[in-house]
């Protein structure tokens, strides 16, 4: 696969998430406040709860349900009840355009 549009950059808000859907992924992207765009799997893998209806602080964002937090960076789990981390895809912005291919996620250390 490649790297399809997700949306553009200029109707991201700050702090606020997203969520799209490509090729039946659902992935959540969040411009941080220190205007880094991340995207990362959209549902906690605590239980089957949009992460794109949580809340974000600096670079996490928090799973509204059970208040799992995860790293935006690294897809890491921060504290319980999840444990186990969420994807986090690549990023390629183009003009306007955010593009990922949800087929391909980064390698993070």
């Amino acid at each position: 696969m490649s790297a399809q549009r997700a949306c553009a950059l200029s109707e991201l808000v700050q702090d606020t998430p997203v969520r799209v859907v490509l090729d039946d992924v659902p992935i959540c992207i969040v411009l941080d406040s220190a205007g880094d765009v991340h995207a990362i799997g959209d549902t906690c893998t605590h239980g089957a709860i949009s992460l794109s209806e949580g809340f974000v602080e600096d670079d996490t964002v928090e799973c509204w349900a059970h208040g799992s937090r995860f790293s935006l960076r690294t897809g890491a789990a921060l504290n319980l009840p999840a444990y186990e981390p969420v994807p986090v895809f690549a990023i390629e912005i183009d003009g306007d355009d955010i593009m990922i291919d949800p087929a391909v996620t980064k390698v993070v250390a």
